[in-house]
């Protein structure tokens, strides 16, 4: 399991461990689950599987999106009225 994770630099330096085995589905490539530690102990955010970057947001609604090439994972809970 422990195969699957690998250790990043943040822009401040810091390193995180993305987890190549929890895998979320986007439009034009995959996210997947970052940590703080190698203990996946604390989530510290997502990676964008398209574009290598750490720089994703995440709304209330579940919705993933990179911010550097706009690969989006759509909500959680979806229906017309959220858009």
């Amino acid at each position: 399991m422990a195969a699957e994770l690998e250790g990043v630099q943040t822009d401040d330096g810091r390193t995180v461990y993305v987890d190549h085995g929890l895998v979320e589905r986007g439009a034009q490539g995959p996210f997947f689950v970052v940590f703080v530690t190698e203990d996946r102990d604390t989530r510290w955010g997502y990676f964008c599987g398209n574009c290598d970057s750490l720089d994703t947001a995440m709304d209330t609604m579940g919705r993933v999106e990179c911010n550097v090439c706009g690969n989006i994972r759509k909500p959680d809970e979806w229906d017309a009225a959220h858009e």
